[in-house]
């Protein structure tokens, strides 16, 4: 069987080996973040396809620059499911997660800025045979917060989709 070694994934079996997802490593500001190179039946992954998810990935952190301004930007609308999320988990926040999770000693300190800085990037896919929905970045306040994530996309040129759900 033919593989092709990626500096984010390892050794990697090419096609046809069916339906996978691939955990792979990428280090962002010394915290880990998760990988799934996502394949199906029908993705054709050769040597070129890795080597451009590898390529790609080099600009993950314009990527979530990017991300982070249209969830700004959705904060300032009360109908998106950024602020939706962003009410839910600061209403009522006990007062031991204030600090750890927002860095702000009360709960009206939770600006929107404020609550961009808590969201961390906890899981990134990379779905290379679908050009449109290529990447899929789940931010989070924290797994010892909430299990619940606001999830953005960009296509395979990392611009970013207009709208955030909160999965």
């Amino acid at each position: 069987m033919e593989t092709a070694v990626s500096q984010h994934f390892g050794e990697i079996a090419l096609a046809p080996s069916g339906s996978r997802a691939v955990a792979g490593k990428f280090t962002l500001g010394g915290a880990p973040i998760e990988l799934d190179l996502n394949i199906t039946d029908q993705d054709r992954l050769d040597e070129a396809s890795l080597h451009k998810v590898d390529y790609r990935l080099r600009f993950l952190p314009e990527l979530i620059e990017s991300v982070r301004e249209l969830i700004g930007q959705e904060l300032e609308d009360e109908e998106s499911a950024a602020d939706q999320y962003r009410r839910f988990h600061c209403q009522n926040v006990a007062p031991d997660k204030l600090k750890s999770v927002f860095g702000v000693e009360r709960p009206e300190g939770i600006t929107p800025g404020v609550f961009l800085r808590a969201l961390r990037l906890a899981h990134v896919g990379i779905f290379p045979g679908q050009p449109e929905r290529y990447f899929v970045l789940d931010f989070t306040l924290g797994e010892g917060f909430t299990d619940e994530v606001l999830v953005a996309a960009a296509d395979s040129d990392g611009v970013v989709d207009d709208e955030v759900l909160w999965e």
